[in-house]
């Protein structure tokens, strides 16, 4: 039998509400909400950090950029989900589907990235605070969030072009709720050793290393922290980087859920519900704990207030 490549595929079949039929309508009103709530708080906290001349230094600078990432992080997926739940056709084009995986995977890898920088800038702050201007400047704040960016693109590139040339054998049901690198492998019927490979000595450099990282950047914070005699100055340094671990810890737990589900002890279903928590669920509740943990901010918007009512 001669086995169809995937170039004759123009589409595939998105299965991930098929069993929900009765959902859907609740199903788009959550996502929905979900979506919009997403975009416009992560656009206040842009805005905010760049009218607000307080927040004019690298911390705030690296969380404008986080924001940044996650309106695009969900714009990725989500507003595909919501068509797919109004439409009784669930279908994505085939160069469709390797956008959205080739832009899901950049911003994966790129938050990695962008939060380890992130934690690097946290542990200047906090046991070099006397030399952080001059270590964290505005030069070497716009060389490392482009790094990350390049980092993550090309991470993508490697990964979303070795997938798109598996066979698919005539496949294009992909038992998921978007188009993703692991579902991609599991649908094909070609040997996948290569990009398994490729998902395990990558990840160690775009996940793990810059993961590794920020675990030695807050031992190091925590070890500083603990030196600290008073109480007021042990609270005032934990607070300016707990919104920042609270996040990683989120980031990466629900991460590493997400991609453990794609071995054969979870169910398909399971594997497709802990993937959209994943990929919704971090860029909802970042700004939510920058601004409801941070005073910083909450001062900047006080303020913004007060000079829009004057």
């Amino acid at each position: 039998m001669e086995i169809q490549n995937q170039t004759d595929l123009t589409e595939f079949i998105i299965l991930g509400f098929r069993n929900l039929q009765e959902l859907h309508l609740l199903l788009f009103t959550g996502f929905f909400i979900i979506y919009l709530f997403t975009v416009v708080w992560n656009t206040f906290i842009i805005l905010l950090t760049l009218m607000n001349q307080k927040l004019q230094n690298p911390m705030y600078f690296f969380l404008g950029n986080l924001s940044f990432l996650d309106i695009c992080y969900t714009s990725t997926t989500i507003p595909q989900m919501l068509a797919h739940l109004l439409s009784e056709k669930n279908s994505i084009s085939y160069i469709g589907c390797a956008l959205q995986a080739y832009f899901f995977f950049s911003f994966v890898g790129i938050e990695c990235l962008l939060l380890a920088v992130m934690a690097f800038d946290r542990y200047v702050a906090i046991c070099n605070p006397l030399r952080y201007t001059l270590i964290i400047s505005k030069e070497i704040c716009l060389q490392l969030t482009p790094a990350c960016w390049a980092g993550g693109l090309i991470n993508s590139v490697v990964h979303t072009t070795f997938a798109f040339q598996l066979p698919f054998c005539g496949n294009n049901h992909l038992n998921a709720f978007y188009c993703d690198i692991a579902p991609l492998l599991r649908l094909s019927c070609g040997d996948t050793s290569l990009n398994h490979v490729l998902l395990f000595s990558i990840g160690i450099f775009i996940a793990w290393t810059p993961f590794a990282c920020i675990l030695l950047s807050y031992s190091y914070i925590i070890s500083a922290i603990l030196r600290i005699h008073s109480s007021e100055g042990r609270q005032k340094a934990f607070s300016t980087c707990s919104s920042h671990l609270t996040v990683v810890l989120l980031y990466y737990g629900s991460g590493f859920l997400a991609y453990l589900s794609s071995d054969s002890s979870y169910s398909s279903n399971q594997a497709n519900f802990i993937s959209v928590i994943y990929s919704i669920l971090t860029p909802l509740l970042n700004p939510i704990i920058y601004t409801l943990r941070n005073k910083d901010i909450k001062d900047a918007w006080r303020s913004t207030i007060k000079k829009v009512k004057l």
